[in-house]
């Protein structure tokens, strides 16, 4: 689907579907309801008032223009309360639009930019956010659909326009349409990897979709490190998760480094766990909880995505993403509750359930990613059950050890209409993870507070470098379809977040 920008009046643009607005409680902002009624001698306003429609948030009313504009047909959306009124709403409306689209089998789409006209929306973020929500909501995953299914069922929409009022916005507009487009295809690249099947997505086939971004000129390159590498450097943790697993496992190491001649660069050090799929090992999960466990992976897959975006987004900060692949399997190999295995950095962890993986992964990754002596240190990970019953499925939790980071993490979520919540990272929970044969064990002794020692043990390697740990257990994936730009199946969550926090740090 093309998206692109337009200076048009509301009468001079032929299109399948004209998409207009409405406010609940704004008279002054319908001035293209006006226009339009007027052209259709009255019947807009009447259609209004028979069907009840009052601009509220979610309402939408679609008529047929009979040939009396150059548009086929016309839409109108409402977007509630103008105080309520916020970016993610234009995500939402342009991910609506193309529902609506969708459904009347229009080709091509056109709509007014939302939002310039209010206090504190730039041309430049209406545009983005309308077409990140536009192409969210467009993106079908059929890779796996038979040849029974329905063609009819596949986007039909070609192009959706945007129409400026203003020409003056046109160059700032166009840099927001450029923007959303690059991260949308960063979220959408994590989302199918993410819902790919395990048996496609392999820890192999993992590091080769990392590999596929390092082009000439991208400013990328990719290492990979194979078992006897991750062997050689005591990536024991790692390596015992995989033990079980016919699939080998994987390390992955992406950089990318801004072409600024500055001799000391900013970097930023971004981990994701990567279980391209997880049994729960020998502690083997029941077989409901493994129908999702193909998404165990979708920290990592946000790493890809993000890098996905950055030889577009250019930003002035290096940036490491790592991460290990492997799968948790049971099996006469794998390792068992009650093992002690030795980490990368020498810690020593007592295993006392071997669904507790995602910890012993992220263990060896954190301790690589400390060794390229980042700034910053990031990590993502679908790491606990007991952060999802805490904040539920639409938000993912945020633990750090240093206020500033946090803070940037929480701004850059906000921008990025990605929930996040911060827990405490409370040093006295970390009793619950010590061992009495070993340094730390792999679950806490106590009962609640999983996420938070979980993070805890996380903590324990990444030294004194200021460290933000994302749980999205939650977010990561939904069968809900609540948004239209947040269909069935993976999110993606944490690629926009990342890119904006990257954009000003």
């Amino acid at each position: 689907m093309q998206i692109k920008l337009e200076k048009a009046g509301l009468l001079d643009f032929g299109c399948d579907l004209l998409v207009v607005y409405s406010f609940e409680d704004s008279d002054g902002q319908n001035n293209e309801i006006g226009v339009l009624d007027a052209a259709l001698e009255g019947a807009m306003n009447k259609l209004m008032r028979q069907s009840g429609f009052k601009g509220q948030t979610g309402q939408v009313l679609v008529f047929p223009t009979f040939g009396k504009i150059k548009a086929r047909q016309v839409a109108i959306m409402g977007l509630g309360k103008v105080k309520d009124f916020n970016t993610d709403l234009i995500r939402k409306i342009g991910g609506r639009a193309v529902q609506i689209a969708e459904t009347q089998r229009a080709k091509n789409l056109t709509i007014f930019l939302l939002g310039v006209n209010l206090e504190g929306f730039s041309p430049q973020l209406c545009a983005q956010a309308l077409t990140e929500g536009a192409l969210l909501a467009a993106h079908k995953f059929h890779l796996y659909k038979g040849r029974k299914h329905n063609s009819r069922d596949i986007n039909k929409l070609e192009a959706f326009t945007i129409l400026l009022k203003d020409g003056r916005i046109l160059k700032t507009a166009q840099n927001g349409v450029e923007r959303g487009g690059v991260l949308a295809e960063g979220v959408l690249l994590a989302r199918d990897l993410v819902n790919a099947p395990s048996s496609d997505m392999t820890p192999h086939q993992m590091a080769a979709e990392a590999k596929k971004l390092a082009l000439r000129g991208s400013g990328i390159t990719c290492k990979l490190l194979d078992q006897n590498a991750m062997h050689r450097l005591g990536m024991n943790a790692a390596l015992a998760v995989a033990r079980g697993a016919t699939h080998p496992p994987v390390g992955v190491h992406l950089v990318y480094r801004p072409t600024s001649g500055a001799k000391r660069q900013k970097s930023v050090a971004i981990v994701g766990k990567a279980v391209t799929f997880d049994s729960g090992g020998l502690s083997l999960k029941p077989a409901k909880s493994m129908e999702t466990m193909k998404i165990d992976m979708a920290g990592a897959a946000s790493v890809i995505g993000l890098f996905k975006t950055l030889a577009a987004l250019k930003p002035k900060v290096a940036v490491h993403g790592i991460f290990l692949a492997v799968e948790n399997m049971p099996s006469g190999s794998a390792y068992r509750p009650g093992d002690v295995v030795k980490t990368m950095d020498g810690t020593t962890v007592e295993v006392l359930n071997t669904d507790a993986e995602g910890r012993l992964t992220l263990a060896d990754s954190l301790t690589y990613a400390i060794k390229q002596k980042p700034d910053v240190l990031i990590d993502l990970a679908t790491l606990t059950g007991a952060c999802v019953t805490a904040l539920g499925e639409d938000i993912a939790g945020l633990l750090a050890n240093d206020d500033a980071l946090s803070d940037k993490i929480l701004n850059a979520a906000k921008l990025s209409g990605e929930e996040l919540w911060r827990l405490p990272l409370r040093s006295v929970y970390g009793e619950q993870i010590k061992s009495k044969i070993a340094d730390i064990k792999n679950i806490a002794g106590g009962s609640g507070g999983g996420a938070i020692t979980a993070a805890l043990f996380l903590q324990n390697f990444v030294g004194n470098t200021p460290w933000a740990h994302l749980d999205i257990a939650g977010p990561s994936y939904t069968e809900k379809e609540t948004r239209p730009d947040l269909p069935f199946g993976a999110s993606g969550y944490g690629v926009r977040l990342l890119a904006e926090f990257l954009k000003d740090i």
